[in-house]
């Protein structure tokens, strides 16, 4: 059956697309883009004042699968990304067992073929088991199907291991994906330090401790002349050098989190566990940094950094809360609420931060609606207002600070190799 998209406002910087089309889908692939399409024999969407995306990529997730699936399975975790908006979604490798073996990287990805929503992507351990001692076969993992290697989770201590991380993986030209913390500055801090930490009596963890290694990362990639993504940026300095690295040429970019742009450290009042999160969530002027940095392109990616964890795990004391937040429901009304109604960014820049930057990191051939290509497709109307309600979040785990919050513009349909996932906000 032929599926067809009328009327819609297509979005693809890549293809050079911006006005209103209807798109047609047939055998899973975009077959045409035309100011009207005969509906003969197809099923019909009606986009009519809505944005027609390419399918968003999330170059930054857990799906906690193997090993921790009381928090999220692929199941529950590509449901949950469906419901986003999001086609395309690549996994971090801090699993039990570790995603540093090709046995590993491959459960995933026969796993996610048989009961994954989205289009699943494992990203591979930099060291075996994470321990940041020695390099996991950087040549084995991408030869198995891993798009990017990292240590997220742990930050990669030695500098000598990240140099030769870096030199290895390019090699088999794969990104590489840095986790910012100086464990010593941060000293096992529970939040930003500063005010809200000394009035609640909780460590806190400087601006410092991401600021540090995001500088050893800069000069790493530099000396090397090797590429290097910084992951979850959170600070102002952090912004601060990255955009001056990339004025001297190095080859460096980075994300940042939806929460990153709407929360400050004041979430954490009354000793909420829901926003205690890795790295921090900073001051306000940390926040405006953020929004200046995508606005300007130093930050090149919006990812969720969707950490789900049981409520357990949230419901005891501060200190002892797990780390994390879910973000595939919440992470593009965020973006659309807090950056695009306001007029900070456009959706052409939406989708280049939350699409077509994301698959170029990964080097998949995601984020674009061309001819030929897989039809991946997200739907939204940013007019849409609605409330979030963490207990209709199709993952396992609730651990959100934005229940209640009011937002605009949650994904209207998710289509997946020209299967309707989601429609008119129902999963399918």
């Amino acid at each position: 059956m032929k599926l067809l998209i009328k009327s819609g406002r297509l979005i693809d910087p890549k293809a050079g697309i911006d006005g209103v089309y209807d798109l047609l889908i047939d055998e899973g692939r975009i077959v045409e883009i035309e100011g009207d399409i005969s509906d003969d024999g197809c099923e019909v969407i009606d986009a009519a004042g809505k944005y027609v995306l390419p399918g968003l990529v999330d170059a930054h997730c857990h799906l906690r699968d193997p090993g921790f699936e009381y928090k999220e399975d692929i199941e529950s975790g590509t449901k949950s990304a469906a419901m986003g908006g999001f086609t395309s979604i690549a996994c971090m490798p801090n699993t039990n067992p570790v995603a540093d073996n090709e046995a590993v990287i491959k459960y995933i990805i026969q796993k996610a073929e048989q009961e994954g929503y989205v289009n699943v992507y494992p990203i591979g351990a930099i060291s075996k088991g994470q321990r940041g001692e020695e390099l996991a076969e950087i040549g084995e993992l991408k030869f198995a199907g891993a798009v990017a290697i990292s240590d997220d989770g742990n930050p990669v201590v030695s500098s000598s291991l990240m140099k030769k991380a870096l030199q290895y993986a390019s090699m088999f030209d794969i990104a590489v994906i840095s986790h910012c913390e100086d464990l010593d500055l941060a000293e096992n801090g529970v939040m930003n330090e500063g005010y809200m930490s000394t009035i609640m009596g909780l460590k806190g963890i400087p601006a410092a401790a991401e600021e540090a290694m995001v500088a050893r990362e800069l000069i790493l990639s530099e000396y090397t002349g090797v590429p290097i993504h910084i992951a979850h940026v959170s600070t102002a300095l952090s912004v601060e050098m990255i955009r001056d690295a990339k004025k001297r040429g190095v080859k460096v970019t980075c994300e940042t989190c939806p929460h990153y742009l709407s929360l400050t450290e004041d979430a954490c009042e009354g000793y909420n566990t829901n926003a205690k999160i890795n790295p921090p969530l900073r001051t306000q002027e940390d926040v405006k940094a953020i929004i200046e940095g995508i606005a300007d392109d130093t930050i090149d990616i919006i990812a969720t950094d969707h950490a789900p964890h049981h409520a357990d795990e949230k419901n005891v004391e501060f200190s002892l809360a797990a780390n994390g937040i879910v973000g595939f429901e919440t992470a593009l009304p965020l973006v659309i609420t807090k950056l695009v109604r306001p007029g900070i960014i456009s959706m052409t820049k939406l989708v280049e931060k939350m699409s077509l930057n994301p698959a170029r990191l990964l080097s998949i051939s995601k984020g674009t609606l061309q001819i030929g290509t897989a039809a991946d497709v997200t739907i939204v109307n940013i007019d849409e207002k609605y409330r979030v309600d963490v207990n209709k979040f199709q993952s396992k785990s609730k651990n959100s600070p934005f229940g209640g919050m009011e937002l605009y513009g949650a994904p209207w349909a998710t289509i997946v190799a020209g299967n309707l996932v989601v429609s008119d906000h129902i999963l399918l």
